[in-house]
């Protein structure tokens, strides 16, 4: 589960379709009925979080999500090349504050619309429009720091 349910992502998915059966005669058809259903999906995977007290795991599924998408060079090294790029985005979206992930996840890993990323986190419009723009802006930050460090 990109979410970061991890392990428990069948679980989470499981109670997410449960909880949309018992309300879907609450969908109004204001959204999508992809993006309602990813809303339910989302906060069931925040309650698990909550509860746990993790929130961690959020992006290591998200950069598993196409492990090949980098690998356009000489096989081996292209491999090795992408893996290092990916490892080193993995650990600046870790060091990203938790909704600044969620906001990069849908829009860039999920390739939700904006209006599907503003009905499956719950956020306005403006503080999506905002907050990826940060987010984004800190992950650039932080990948040139590493490409600076690493050389």
């Amino acid at each position: 589960m990109l979410l970061g349910a991890g392990s428990d992502s069948e679980d989470v998915t499981q109670e997410a379709f449960v909880k949309a059966y018992r309300k879907l005669s609450r969908y109004r058809g204001e959204s999508s009925f992809r993006s309602w259903l990813l809303a339910i999906v989302a906060n069931e995977t925040r309650n698990l979080h909550r509860s746990r007290g993790r929130r961690d795991g959020l992006v290591l599924r998200a950069a598993a999500a196409d492990p090949t998408s980098e690998i356009a060079e000489d096989g081996a090294v292209g491999a090795v090349l992408a893996g290092e790029r990916r490892e080193a985005l993995v650990e600046a979206l870790r060091q990203l504050p938790v909704r600044d992930r969620e906001v990069i996840v849908c829009r860039y890993f999920l390739d939700l619309t904006e209006e599907e990323t503003v009905a499956a986190l719950g956020w306005p419009r403006g503080t999506v429009k905002s907050r990826t723009s940060r987010a984004l802006a800190k992950l650039r930050g932080l990948l040139d720091r590493e490409e600076v460090r690493h050389g």
